[in-house]
């Protein structure tokens, strides 16, 4: 192994964990170059076990022997960068969780078609852009039998580490991408939708017509507005989940593994 103790915090190697941001992590124009950074040894386990490569570690020095011990043991010949959590944290610029960050290549993402074979129960998340909610959206697709997860252009990145993290690494146990078409085209696929919003004409959660459905889409929108319009009247379905004592809705996330759970198949 090759580990580098850290004197400084402007040694060479060390910008994917310091001073590049989320978008130069992604690398847009240059998607095969991209990166991103896979925080606790849990995380770190779950996407090696997923076939991701690392490029590099960072982790306080006492976790070499401890915590990340099998992970170093995993990540083959990469820079091992070390050193105290109060340097690290000056580094990076919050405390690391159980110590360990590993910054590994992103793998090219397939095609909706390819997502969508063998699915039958999707989630299509609109516009959702809070980290967390995108990591716990994930973990409950993961635990409730969601197949595949498909995202607008203008929904936060699921390989952000905050919600690579808040995920538990189920970020790299559902297939998912990005879908650069009307959520419509999943006719095409044999899907129908159900868009979860209040709306006049909405049906309950647990219509039987829903679970009935062999191939089922189900939308979930952003966290202050909930869905566009456009979206919902479009939809096949209108979805509500029922609540008690006059509370109007849930966090999007909330509402996420509820409806996960009711429509499984």
């Amino acid at each position: 192994m090759s580990i580098i103790e850290i004197s400084s915090l402007n040694e060479k190697g060390l910008e994917v964990f310091s001073t590049l941001t989320e978008a130069q992590l992604r690398m847009e124009l240059e998607p095969e170059k991209g990166l991103f950074i896979a925080e606790s040894p849990k995380v770190i386990s779950v996407a090696l076990d997923a076939g991701c490569h690392p490029t590099a570690l960072l982790c306080e020095r006492k976790h070499i022997e401890g915590d990340a011990r099998d992970i170093i043991e995993r990540v083959g010949d990469i820079p091992i960068y070390t050193g105290s959590r109060e340097l690290l944290t000056q580094l990076t610029g919050y405390a690391l969780t159980r110590g360990v960050l590993c910054a590994m290549r992103r793998m090219p993402k397939p095609s909706v078609a390819d997502v969508l074979k063998d699915a039958r129960r999707v989630v299509v998340i609109e516009a959702v852009t809070d980290t967390t909610n995108i990591g716990a959206i994930f973990r409950s697709a993961a635990a409730l039998g969601i197949d595949a997860v498909l995202l607008t252009r203008d929904t936060c990145d699921p390989l952000n580490r905050r919600a690579v993290r808040v995920s538990m690494g189920s970020v790299f146990l559902v297939p998912w991408t990005w879908l650069d078409a009307p959520i419509t085209s999943l006719h095409d696929f044999g899907f129908h939708t159900a868009a979860m919003a209040l709306s006049d004409d909405s049906i309950s959660l647990d219509d039987a017509r829903l679970k009935s459905e062999p191939r089922l889409a189900i939308i979930m929108g952003t966290e202050g507005d909930g869905l566009p319009q456009k979206t919902i009247s479009e939809a096949d379905y209108t979805v509500r989940i029922p609540m008690a004592h006059h509370v109007d809705s849930l966090n999007v996330a909330a509402a996420a593994a509820v409806a996960f759970w009711e429509l499984r198949k």
